[in-house]
């Protein structure tokens, strides 16, 4: 889940731990071990989903899909209640770019672009991760906004390794982007992950003086999660104070992990091709 950055490090739901602690975390062998399951939870979800959705579908069946599996899998959704949202999935289409709320009256079409994020809290940890969908045929345009937000999220995670800095991932993705000359969005950013869905630091997809380069060290758990449109950079939010979409009605994608650093390099905890 991409948040806007005054709700970044608070807690989750009612029901999570009251103490947030400041800082980065990094994480134990143990909290590591838990976050791996937290994660495969949500890389399972999702890879179910990209299988299963079709024309016809609402974005609520999808919701309701998610929360069913991630409660037989033993966990909690980590996106409903969280500051009010209702739903367990972000469902967003087309010119929606982030915090889709799920409706039943939302009916997914051929052609569609639909991001579809998600997050699973197991045992005290969260696992986070986002997947855009081409939707039956779609247009060439859409084909290749799609293509290039995933290869940026991929080449961000790259950049990952203990000694290395945030703004190396920040900087990989945006020159992938601007070489492709499609647009980031600058309105959201990723996150640490972890006891709580956003914790420091703001893992941003564009060079930025606004926030500290920190300095990567190995337990360090990152949601990275670039979002691409096709035209403007800039987004506005709906009246349901939750969806974003794009001021000019382009298209917009969306990709992301949760990645662990490492000394030699990372692991993708949400990776799908794992479960």
């Amino acid at each position: 889940m991409n948040i806007l950055s005054n709700l970044l490090s608070q807690p989750t739901q009612n029901n999570r731990p009251k103490r947030q602690r400041r800082g980065i975390e990094i994480k134990s062998p143990r909290e590591i071990e838990i976050m791996r399951l937290s994660a495969k939870i949500v890389a399972t979800v999702l890879k179910e989903i990209s299988e299963l959705v079709q024309p016809g579908m609402t974005t609520a069946d999808l919701d309701a899909y998610a929360e069913k599996r991630i409660r037989e899998m033993g966990a909690t959704p980590s996106f409903k209640g969280y500051h009010g949202f209702p739903g367990s999935i972000c469902s967003s289409i087309n010119n929606e770019v982030v915090h889709g709320i799920p409706n039943k009256k939302k009916v997914i079409r051929t052609g569609d672009v639909l991001k579809v994020d998600t997050g699973a809290y197991y045992e005290g940890f969260h696992g986070d991760s986002c997947i855009t969908i081409a939707v039956g045929e779609v247009t060439s345009e859409a084909a290749r906004l799609i293509r290039v937000a995933e290869e940026a999220l991929y080449k961000g995670i790259e950049q990952v390794k203990a000694g290395n800095y945030l703004m190396d991932i920040a900087g990989a993705i945006e020159d992938h982007v601007k070489a492709n000359k499609l647009t980031v969005v600058e309105d959201f950013t990723g996150h640490g992950v972890g006891r709580n869905l956003h914790e420091e630091p703001s893992v941003f997809n564009f060079r930025t003086h606004d926030m500290p380069n920190v300095k990567l060290r190995a337990g360090m758990t990152l949601a990275i999660e670039p979002i691409l449109n096709a035209g403007s950079k800039y987004t506005r939010i709906l009246a349901d104070r939750w969806t974003a979409v794009t001021v000019d009605n382009a298209l917009s994608a969306q990709f992301e992990h949760t990645v662990l650093v490492t000394e030699a390099g990372y692991e993708i905890l949400t990776d799908r091709s794992q479960v």
